[in-house]
């Protein structure tokens, strides 16, 4: 590292990792109030104010342990409602606040329940529609909610579907179902009773770049994103009386992602394509004209993140990349922007590092879009590759079927800030990029996904961004898993790596998923191995890194949330067992009250404190001591602490 890097200011972890001073801010539908989740006690909960004092507020909720994350107005405007689970179990509950009294009520008051949202309307505002899987947790039966009264009642009962959709006058339109290819079929549904055959269906190969993207207000228009007889998903409309479908915009390198549309008639006003970054065009000249007045204002990235009912107001927000997030208020018609709040002020004036795209070239040629982050003081001339080559975190996205993107990453500029180019890599299975690269990833767990992950790694040693023997793995999820395949499947490519809920076995993680997921099952056979035939759990088997943990030679650091209901507490267990009984070294971090990834923010702290004091010992960046951190936390130390620099001193304090 250059003098300018050593001598740069340690970002606190509190500053990235710790509660925003806000975030996720809203208008109400009328325009006349705004929200906003901020801490209480140092746990998030909701707010609200009126919209012309946006720096006074008064909280709503009492959240005392768990954060609340997710929340929205009811259409009526007259109360506000949220999802909350219980210890990372991932059964979301709905809330409701009413705004005239600040009564709070469980809407859905059952037990080992996950709510969806089936529908919503633009006319009728008093009602949504509700899936609950309360009765058979495989299947969620649909529901209509009185918001004022709280009553539920049966609208179809659910018996074999995976999903529905619903039009504006809350009518269920459509049903879906897997069929045996691992496809989707689609259902018509007319007075509540679903069509025997489909009107619409997928192949498997389109499964997860095919879908409909809902109604037109008037429920005339049915818009798909489809990939059926191409490559990349296209934006189509649907004449839902003939058939007929007209392309609306297509993109040869990466699927149609988001659309705007108009809040009253539901038509598509702009659509968004995200190859290496995210670009909106607008089909609306209005519309466009308000973007293109907002991109003069704003530096980096924007969205809008709600929107008032008669669209004049919206809120948005801005990441400029280098600069912590902000949140304004955008009166269309005076043409005014007024902030509204910073998610994290303290970050101000911080050395954040800018993120780079790159297009790096698999060994059997696929194009894999990256982002490069590189430490503070290294890049003197701004071209994006280091002066002289530095330690490497190799940083891999769950899912697998999810994607890297470009913009503001906490973990992405805690690493780059301890010295360390990051580097993050849509893989083959990574998804956004067509289904042809998607599809590449069926059957490779451990294979040529994995191979990507070298090839990248080789290409930045190769470009004179990475040391060699200091090039670290870290991920969550199946990020978790490319790390446990990077340290046994290829052990000596890697200094260390940070495994975050991470599966160890395939074959035991296909047979504890969430009963919500059964109805999709078949897509996880026919793109990660079938157990039920013997090819596919031989596959499953030889993709596992449980099978090679005698393998490791280099210093691993697990961390799990005990009430995980995708990658059970069991996949990190078995592994940290295995490696027990040979003998090899690995640090076992717990976490009692968290699921699949960590949502306290003293966990978060805890967490990363403790990682990046485990990779300044293994690749030699600098990091933060560890202090006081695991005391407000709930960190259980279930192995080594012995491996990580200061967590014996952490813990004897």
């Amino acid at each position: 590292m250059t003098t300018t890097a050593e001598n740069a200011p340690l970002i606190p972890r509190d500053a990235l990792f710790g509660n925003p001073t806000r975030a996720a801010g809203q208008i109400s539908p009328d325009g006349k109030m705004l929200s906003w989740l901020a801490p209480k006690d140092g746990v998030l909960n909701i707010w609200v104010t009126t919209r012309d004092k946006p720096n006074e507020g008064k909280v709503i909720t009492t959240s005392t342990d768990r954060p609340i994350r997710q929340y929205f107005w009811a259409p009526d405007g007259k109360s506000i409602m949220y999802v909350q689970d219980k210890g990372g179990d991932e059964n979301f509950l709905l809330y409701q606040i009413d705004l005239d009294t600040l009564e709070e009520k469980t809407v859905t008051p059952f037990e080992n329940t996950r709510i969806q949202i089936v529908g919503a309307s633009e006319t009728i505002k008093d009602k949504v529609l509700l899936g609950v899987n309360n009765r058979n947790p495989q299947f969620h039966d649909v529901h209509m909610l009185d918001i004022t009264t709280g009553e539920l009642t049966l609208v179809y009962e659910n018996n074999g579907y995976a999903g529905f959709m619903a039009d504006d006058t809350l009518t269920l339109r459509m049903a879906m179902r897997q069929n045996a290819e691992g496809g989707t079929d689609y259902f018509n549904i007319e007075n509540n009773e679903v069509s025997a055959e489909p009107f619409e269906t997928t192949a498997m190969e389109d499964s997860l770049t095919t879908a409909p993207a809902g109604y037109t207000t008037d429920g005339s228009i049915l818009y798909w994103l489809d990939s059926r007889g191409r490559n990349t998903a296209a934006l189509f409309a649907q004449d839902t009386a003939t058939g007929e479908k007209t392309l609306i915009a297509q993109d040869d390198k990466a699927d149609l992602g988001g659309t705007i549309r108009d809040p009253k008639t539901g038509v598509v006003e702009a659509y968004s394509v995200n190859y290496l970054q995210n670009k909106w065009t607008a089909i609306d000249e209005e519309l466009g004209a308000a973007l293109n007045w907002l991109d003069g204002k704003l530096d980096g990235d924007f969205g809008i993140s709600s929107r008032t009912d008669d669209d004049r107001t919206w809120i948005v927000w801005n990441d400029p990349l280098t600069a912590p997030s902000a949140t304004y208020i955008y009166d269309r018609d005076a043409e005014t922007l007024t902030p509204f709040y910073t998610s994290r002020p303290e970050l101000e004036g911080m050395p954040l590092q800018p993120m780079h795209p790159r297009e790096i070239t698999s060994r059997d040629g696929l194009t894999l879009p990256s982002y490069l982050t590189l430490p503070v003081g290294s890049d003197s001339d701004g071209d994006g590759t280091p002066d002289e080559a530095v330690p490497m975190v190799l940083l891999v996205h769950g899912g697998p079927w999810a994607r890297d993107s470009y913009g503001f990453n906490s973990i992405h500029q805690m690493l780059a800030n301890r010295g360390y180019a990051v580097l993050s890599v849509n893989f083959r299975g990574s998804t956004g990029f067509g289904k042809d690269f998607l599809n590449a990833g069926n059957m490779e767990w451990g294979l040529k996904m994995h191979d990507d992950l070298i090839d990248a790694t080789d290409w930045a040693i190769n470009e004179g961004v990475a040391l060699p023997d200091k090039v670290a793995i870290m991920g969550g999820s199946y990020g978790g898993y490319a790390t446990l395949a990077g340290l046994t499947f290829t052990p000596d490519k890697f200094a260390c790596g940070v495994d975050i809920v991470g599966p160890s076995n395939l074959e035991t993680l296909l047979e504890t998923i969430p009963p919500y997921w059964a109805p999709l099952v078949k897509m996880f056979h026919t793109r990660m191995g079938d157990p039920n035939t013997e090819e596919g759990l031989a596959l499953l088997k030889a993709a596992s890194p449980l099978y090679k943990a005698d393998q490791i030679v280099k210093p691993l650091l697990i961390a799990q949330g005990a009430n995980d209901p995708r990658v059970k507490q069991a996949e990190s267990d078995q592994i940290v067992g295995a490696m027990k009984e040979a003998g090899i070294p690995v640090t076992y971090v717990l976490y009692p009250d968290e699921g699949h990834g960590f949502a306290k923010p003293s966990n978060n702290i805890s967490f990363f404190a403790v990682a990046e004091n485990f990779l300044s010992e293994c690749i030699g960046g600098r990091s933060e001591p560890l202090g006081d951190v695991l005391a407000p936390s709930t960190a259980e130390i279930v192995e080594g602490a012995e491996h990580v620099k200061g967590l014996e001193d952490a813990l004897g304090g």
